[in-house]
């Protein structure tokens, strides 16, 4: 199964409040204060249990000398960043161009000359370094995220006066395609920092899609107001499919409305259409396919379309305007009828192979059929070619599907 987070972002965020959120989900602080130590700067994080609202927090604090910190250019975080180990400086870089593209067209100057002010200090690099560092090690699938609260009114920066939801926020808002909402006057619930690595992180946003929750973090904000928790709460669990049955019971199928998102292009390299639609898929869509056609006055294209349940579609929908060149996206209401579905395992010669089982209204198995990915692995650990490991699966799975229960007698066994 796939592992899913989920940030519930209702009372704003930043990234001291991520990192806590983190740490109380069980990312030990030792691991962010490692992804740092390669950056050679003064830094320090510390762990302290507080409450908000009355619910129980972690706070992370961000230590750092008292002595005035440096403002920097985009370039100059780029050096720092650079002495990261890989994949965690081209997901930290990614945050920081994010912001470097928002604070540009802000100011209308190039990203490079960006200075960062509040960005750029220390304690802004240790957000942005900790809470990549942290989100990979909770090892997930897919990250997704509530609509952001902003907050309203005006708050001073290192620019003075500005409005709330200031600029910058708007801009990373608006070049990811993420949903957001307002807040009380007066306050600024969402800074830039944060934005910036949620919607660089999140690969889609809507509310909790369904889990099976294992872990969950509250991540506390410096700030304790009356009316409300002021935390990001992170909830991590294991993806449950659309219309899964729960451990131990065989449900019959079930109908669902889900949206069918596609697009015609005629001008894309076709080198490009293997990123696009692993990008839809990472966005949350339930499948993603490719159709060959002609369109007006002969020319060969492509119909690329998407099937994603309504929470999903913001997300799966900005990767078809951001990767490819179409103008327009066609959506429509369709009915799916879906098998309940289990898992169960057999093993070729030692190594475990996952069987997708289709149930039907009875309960009965209708089909079971090897996952892909694990017979590849499998081949690969016995050095055997993968056609021989998917016929010794596929025969043990039809095995296993012949000898489930019947309905009513409990989980599926193995031959």
């Amino acid at each position: 199964m796939s592992r899913v987070g989920w940030l519930d972002l209702g009372s704003g965020v930043s990234g001291d409040m991520l990192l806590g959120a983190l740490v109380g989900a069980g990312v030990p602080p030792a691991t962010l204060s490692a992804a740092l130590q390669p950056l050679g700067l003064p830094i320090t994080l510390r762990r302290e249990d507080v409450r908000r609202g009355g619910l129980a927090a972690v706070r992370v604090h961000v230590e750092v000398p008292d002595a005035g910190q440096p403002h920097r250019t985009w370039a100059d975080v780029r050096v720092l960043l650079d002495r990261l180990p890989e994949p965690l400086r081209s997901s930290a870089s990614g945050v920081f161009a994010a912001l470097a593209r928002a604070e540009a067209a802000v100011h209308g100057v190039p990203a490079d000359d960006v200075h960062f002010h509040e960005v750029g200090a220390l304690d802004a690099v240790a957000d942005v370094v900790g809470v990549c560092a942290g989100v990979a090690a909770l090892g997930l699938d897919r990250l997704v995220a509530s609509p952001i609260a902003l907050g309203g009114g005006s708050v001073r920066t290192a620019h003075g006066l500005l409005p709330v939801p200031g600029p910058a926020v708007l801009a990373l808002l608006a070049d990811a395609s993420a949903p957001a909402h307002g807040g009380p006057d007066g306050e600024e619930l969402a800074t830039p920092t944060g934005v910036a690595l949620v919607t660089s992180l999140a690969s889609g946003y809507g509310p909790l899609p369904p889990v099976r929750p294992t872990a969950t973090g509250t991540g506390a904000g410096g700030r304790d107001p009356a009316d409300r928790p002021n935390v990001v709460r992170l909830v991590v669990g294991e993806a449950l499919a659309a219309g899964s049955p729960q451990p131990g019971s065989a449900q019959p199928g079930s109908l669902q409305q889900v949206v069918v998102l596609e697009t015609n292009v005629d001008d894309l390299d076709p080198r490009a259409w293997p990123a696009v639609l692993t990008g839809l898929l990472a966005a949350g869509a339930l499948d993603a396919w490719l159709t060959p056609v002609l369109v007006k006055k002969g020319r060969p294209a492509h119909v690329v379309s998407a099937l994603a349940e309504p929470a999903a579609v913001p997300a799966v929908r900005a990767v078809l305007f951001r990767e490819t060149t179409t103008l327009g996206v066609r959506e429509s209401v369709v009915a799916r009828q879906v098998l309940a579905r289990r898992f169960a395992t057999v093993a070729v010669d030692g190594q475990p192979v996952a069987v997708k089982l289709g149930l039907g209204p009875d309960g009965g198995v209708l089909n079971a059929v090897p996952e892909w990915e694990d017979v590849v692995r499998a081949a690969a650990a016995l050095d055997r070619p993968v056609k021989a490991v998917l016929a010794q699966a596929s025969g043990l799975a039809q095995v296993l599907a012949a000898g489930s229960p019947s309905p009513g007698t409990g989980g599926v066994g193995l031959p």
